[in-house]
């Protein structure tokens, strides 16, 4: 495992072409108090907001029978996180709801556990130092093949609104893609959106996508949107292949996203959350964690693969040599019911 935060630098400019969002409005408060790289998800069409009038920042959610669902902790002024959160309690109480918060990073934990909440590990997000990333050498032999093999096979790569117009042809077919995905979802293909991104939307301009076209047909796609704080950069989100797209397309997708990104002097290219992985006694260590929940979850890791793809994730991420793997936590009010678990599960696309 690597861990090397220490050696990042905190950087305050924003990537490329991302603009500042309106004083007071959803984006101003992400960027300016967001340190998570999921934290674009919380402007998702379907994710609430919660604000206060009496103080900075959000808590973005989404309700799920007698759940909210909190996603990436507390966006505000570290001054004015503990307040913000008592009053989404409350408001939670009056809707006789419970919270459950998904995504905490481990700095993020003491203000839940100081607030009666147990917390445990998620599992652990992936990020590449697109500073110190070569794709030179024996170790991504494999990698470079494939996408040798993509190009011998007539695919090529472009970005959308850069190298080709996003014309409404292109958008449905990537729009196609991603419902082939969803139905493959069944009846939860609706509470899906909350842990991934999205296409269109208020905040599109943001989000950049790259294309994998072969004669003319779109056969992959890969989004990347902003990420702001100490691992400042672009987040790998959406991602889609056709069934018949020829091997090594998506790492072609992403190869010719990182060569663009790394010559505009983006810092980090963040692979997000794979949830149930890792979730062992040296990360998933609070005191006052659920020993049941721990229990459960590794043997998911372990043995869950039809429920959850957590290792062939996991293996798509490793495959980049990620430079940090940190743990997530998700914390919870009282004990830890079936209910929230079952939930869990379905906001994680579990099921």
């Amino acid at each position: 495992m690597k861990v090397e935060l220490a050696d990042l630098a905190v950087e305050t400019r924003h990537v490329g072409q991302v603009s500042r969002g309106a004083p007071g409005s959803a984006l101003s408060a992400l960027e300016r108090f967001s340190d998570h790289p999921s934290a674009f998800l919380a402007l998702n069409k379907e994710t609430k907001h919660f604000t206060s009038s009496e103080r900075e920042g959000l808590i973005a959610y989404r309700p799920c029978g007698g759940w909210f669902f909190q996603i990436g902790g507390v966006f505000a002024p570290a001054s004015e996180k503990r307040a913000l959160l008592e009053e989404f309690r409350a408001f939670a109480r009056k809707e006789r709801k419970r919270i459950c918060t998904i995504q905490l990073r481990a700095e993020d934990v003491p203000l839940y556990r100081e607030a009666g909440f147990r917390a445990n590990q998620l599992g652990r997000s992936f990020t590449v130092d697109l500073r110190r990333f070569e794709t030179r050498g024996t170790k991504f032999m494999q990698l470079r093949n494939k996408v040798k093999r993509a190009k011998r096979d007539g695919v090529s790569v472009v970005e959308l609104g850069r190298d080709r117009p996003k014309t409404p042809e292109i958008v449905s077919q990537l729009e196609a893609l991603t419902q082939e995905w969803l139905r493959s979802k069944g009846r939860w293909k609706k509470l899906l959106d909350f842990m991934i991104g999205e296409l269109g939307g208020e905040h599109d301009a943001l989000r950049r996508t790259f294309v994998a076209l072969k004669d003319e047909r779109v056969v992959g796609f890969i989004t990347y949107v902003p990420v702001w704080g100490r691992l400042e950069g672009v987040m790998h989100d959406l991602c889609r292949r056709a069934p018949d797209a020829p091997p090594g397309v998506m790492e072609l997708v992403n190869v010719t996203a990182i060569e663009r990104l790394k010559k505009e002097g983006v810092s980090h290219l963040n692979f997000g959350l794979t949830p149930f992985l890792g979730c062992g006694s040296e990360t998933d260590s609070f005191e006052n964690r659920s020993r049941l929940v721990s229990w459960f979850l590794a043997k998911l890791e372990k043995h869950g693969k039809l429920v959850y793809p957590a290792a062939s994730q996991a293996a798509y991420k490793l495959k980049w040599d990620p430079h940090v793997i940190e743990p997530e936590y998700f914390a919870f009010e009282g004990r830890f019911r079936l209910s929230c678990l079952l939930r869990l599960l379905i906001l994680t696309r579990s099921i």
